[in-house]
């Protein structure tokens, strides 16, 4: 609570500082000590993992847990950026971990400038770089779009028969560059256009049919130049999409199953992903569950006391009892559901 009250301080004083950028948060404990990394993206192709060249600067996370990334040497505009980090020991790193390719590897994706201030937050069951807050309102449109392909991720899984599987991957290429296009910020149209005309994904035969007929493409280049011009990224996106064009115009689309099959893998990939994250859900319920059905009715009106942040006088006050009788039942608690404070019971029945 105090490194949050710490970190909304600090947000709001940033409003103050003139063309400086920073960007901070605190993270889990496993990290403590450890290095964690600022990258530029400068070609959209790049944006599924950390490579080394994209590295900027790096900043070593202290024992409570705090990073904090600060200066004026960023771009005036908006520019892609990641900041990840290994939650390994250091003397365990090799090229894997600079790559972002050890399965410890947390990451995340934002668009930023020289003067934001972004805040990433340690969010529940302690899971890291999976929000942030930031001065710049464009900052989280990957949040937004990972958001969204999640979604598309559980409908894959629902229904996973091939005539849905075609109905669903036509409906969400639309859906994807739609949201795109509102999202009014191009460097997150080159995100969804990246996913969407990546030849290993089912979405590519619709983006090249679709690239013969939308003028979308066209309007997103002339975009791109207006906001970024003489940019690697721009120069990248008219040259993929001219060479793109001329591939379905000319009916020269590969025929290689390789296509097929690495989008069969990857909607697998995403089913069972969908999959882990209904189970975690359904685990937490249950758990949340059974320790509720250990508590009386009494407990269970404390714990949901604790759960809004209430000091035993302004529980006892509410729901009109003594003092010694709130720490007595709170004892129970703690003998009942096995934790050892405020915040474990937080953790289990939030």
């Amino acid at each position: 609570m105090i490194q949050k009250i710490i970190l909304i301080v600090s947000f709001v004083l940033s409003f103050n500082c003139y063309s400086q950028y920073r960007f901070e948060g605190y993270l889990s404990e496993t990290v403590n000590g450890t290095d964690i990394y600022l990258s530029i993206i400068e070609d959209y192709r790049k944006l599924s993992r950390p490579y080394l060249e994209q590295i900027i600067k790096k900043a070593e996370i202290d024992s409570s847990g705090y990073f904090k990334f600060e200066g004026d040497n960023l771009s005036l505009e908006n520019r892609i950026y990641r900041i990840h980090v290994d939650e390994c020991s250091q003397n365990s790193f090799d090229s894997s971990h600079f790559l972002g390719q050890c399965q410890n590897t947390q990451s995340i994706l934002f668009i930023a400038n020289n003067s934001d201030t972004i805040v990433f937050p340690t969010s529940f069951d302690n899971e890291v770089l999976c929000e942030l807050t930031s001065t710049n309102i464009k900052s989280d449109a990957f949040l937004q779009i990972d958001a969204l392909k999640e979604e598309m991720a559980f409908e894959f899984y629902e229904f996973p028969s091939e005539a849905s599987r075609k109905l669903n991957s036509k409906k969400w290429f639309k859906i994807l560059q739609d949201f795109g296009e509102n999202l009014n910020e191009p460097l997150a149209e080159l995100y969804i256009f990246d996913f969407l005309s990546d030849k290993r994904n089912e979405t590519y035969s619709h983006y090249l049919k679709d690239l013969s007929k939308n003028e979308y493409y066209s309007d997103l280049g002339a975009r791109l130049e207006a906001i970024y011009p003489n940019t690697n990224f721009t120069e990248l996106y008219l040259t993929d999409v001219s060479s793109d064009r001329s591939m379905a115009l000319q009916g020269n689309a590969p025929n290689s199953p390789w296509p097929w099959i690495l989008g069969t893998l990857l909607f697998f990939s995403l089913a069972c992903n969908a999959y882990l994250i209904r189970r975690h859900r359904s685990l937490k319920k249950n758990r949340k569950n059974e320790a509720l059905g250990k508590l009386t009715a009494q407990e269970q009106k404390i714990a949901d006391e604790i759960l809004k942040d209430k000091t035993n006088k302004e529980i006892a006050a509410d729901l009109f009892v003594s003092l010694s009788t709130v720490k007595t039942h709170i004892n129970n608690l703690y003998k009942k559901l096995n934790v050892s404070s405020r915040d474990e019971i937080k953790q289990l029945l939030g």
